[in-house]
């Protein structure tokens, strides 16, 4: 893991929102810390809405993590797009996050209760 990013247990239960829907809650979520950035919340796979989740065709690279894949969210006030990513196989060091979904917070409601 590189010495900037710091990922740990996040405290408590976390809650996605979307759309007015809660499409996740989870207490197993992690939060990853990257240098002067604030916290990502990272939800397990098991604990989100995952039908309510498109896969898009947008992905990005980051040098730390690798690749992501970005999903859409279908919700009945229509699509959310690109509001969530996930890195499927991180790079070494970055294990803890696989499998795990992040929220853009400028897009969806991501809070602790």
């Amino acid at each position: 893991m590189t010495d900037h990013i710091k990922i740990a247990p996040a405290t408590g239960t976390w809650v996605v929102r979307a759309g007015g829907a809660v499409i996740g809650e989870s207490s197993g979520a992690l939060e990853l810390t990257e240098g002067d950035y604030p916290p990502v919340i990272y939800f397990p796979r098991d604990d989100i809405a995952m039908a309510f989740l498109d896969l898009s065709d947008t992905t990005s690279t980051c040098p730390y993590k690798g690749q992501a894949s970005y999903y859409t969210i279908v919700a009945k006030s229509g699509p959310i797009r690109d509001a969530a990513w996930s890195y499927e196989t991180p790079k070494a060091g970055m294990e803890a996050i696989a499998g795990h979904l992040a929220f853009y917070t400028s897009k969806v409601t991501v809070e602790q209760v």
